[in-house]
């Protein structure tokens, strides 16, 4: 029997293009979920058109349960593709109440926390949570994991992030995360067996190769790459990083941004509506998302260095793909086993990569 899968915020740019990759690749059933019931019917009707029976829209609010119990009823996972972090409490009570595995493509140090709470109970009641799935959150793990499947020994593995929108790239409300993960700026590294100062952050040039070169890019944690010194107890150096935007949004706009959010902490969608401007109108090619490892350890007792990128010219595919991805192998059994998970560690990183690339992203890799 066809597994049903709810995609709450299922018309935005990154719910829809979940939906239409697991249409594709699986005979899943899709629910369109949206606060505008009519939006939902228009997306589901699009999708749906050469696919008969296999998509449906819902009328579902993160803020009311009872839309919420009802559009949800009989779903076998929830995916929560709507900036809806605010919510996290009721939609993983609902998912645990109607037997229901949840993932979620958002960024948040509050709804992390609070699923971390619930882990116990979500594990005793036979359920699987998936957080921190998509681009970043969700790829620099599984790359580092990716790139460990390359040596005997792992000693170094950075990843880093570029990004770059062309001026027509539309406002999306997962800008409104991003503006959260300003409010809740961490920036440590783990370099030397110890993680940094939080408040820290360090600046370091890193080299993307081909067409975008060596870049300033700034340390950003997210809470994936936290496990991976002890997974790897021979790793000595990890982190994320991120390149710079362009030198107005970097000297200008990000100050600003810090500076609005201690003296207007509500002013969530007008810091937003502001960063996004600033990334779209400056920007300059190539335009795309990338992430990249950069590796180094022993292999066949030989010193080792590897280095793999995923990439799109699409930042919203790139964030949709990787949790396609994921739920491929969860549909399969793969990536679905009791508990809290981070998409991160649960995926399988080699037929996640694999599966990315047959939807379009380019991946490379070479081993020195």
């Amino acid at each position: 029997m066809p597994a049903k899968i709810f995609i709450l915020g299922g018309t935005g740019f990154t719910g829809r293009l979940i939906a239409r990759h697991l249409l594709e690749r699986s005979d899943a059933i899709i629910t369109i979920a949206s606060r505008r019931l009519e939006k939902a019917q228009e997306v589901a009707g699009d999708l749906g058109r050469d696919r008969p029976g296999r998509v449906r829209a819902a009328h579902a609010d993160a803020a009311d349960a009872a839309s919420l119990r009802t559009a949800m009823a009989g779903q076998t996972l929830i995916v929560v593709a709507a900036s809806t972090t605010t919510y996290v409490e009721i939609v993983a009570r609902l998912a645990l109440d109607l037997g229901v595995d949840y993932l979620d493509v958002q960024l948040g140090a509050k709804k992390f926390a609070y699923l971390k709470s619930i882990a116990g109970e979500i594990e005793a009641k036979g359920r699987c949570f998936i957080t921190e799935a998509g681009f970043h959150p969700g790829l620099p793990a599984a790359l580092v994991r990716f790139a460990a499947e390359h040596f005997d020994k792992i000693e170094t593995a950075t990843t880093a992030g570029y990004v770059s929108f062309p001026k027509d790239q539309p406002y999306s409300e997962a800008v409104d995360e991003l503006v959260d993960v300003f409010r809740d700026y961490q920036a440590q590294v783990f370099t030397n067996g110890y993680w940094t100062n939080p408040k820290a952050y360090q600046i370091r040039k890193i080299d993307f190769g081909g067409d975008i070169g060596p870049r300033t890019c700034y340390s950003m944690f997210f809470e994936e790459l936290g496990p991976l010194p002890e997974r790897y107890s021979s790793l000595r150096e990890t982190g994320f990083f991120i390149a710079g935007t362009n030198w107005f949004v970097d000297t200008v706009i990000t100050p600003l941004v810090f500076v609005l959010l201690k003296l207007l902490p509500k002013a969530r969608r007008m810091t937003g509506r502001l960063l996004w401007w600033g990334m779209t109108r400056f920007q300059k090619p190539p335009f795309r998302t990338e992430l990249i490892v950069q590796a180094s350890g022993i292999h066949a007792g030989q010193k080792t260095q590897f280095e793999a990128a995923v990439a799109h010219r699409d930042a919203y595919e790139l964030t949709a793909i990787p949790v396609a991805a994921a739920i491929l192998q969860y549909l399969e059994g793969l990536g679905r086993s009791p508990g809290l998970w981070m998409m991160g560690h649960l995926a399988d990183p080699r037929r996640l990569i694999t599966d990315m690339k047959r939807m379009g992203v380019k991946v490379r890799a070479k081993v020195e």
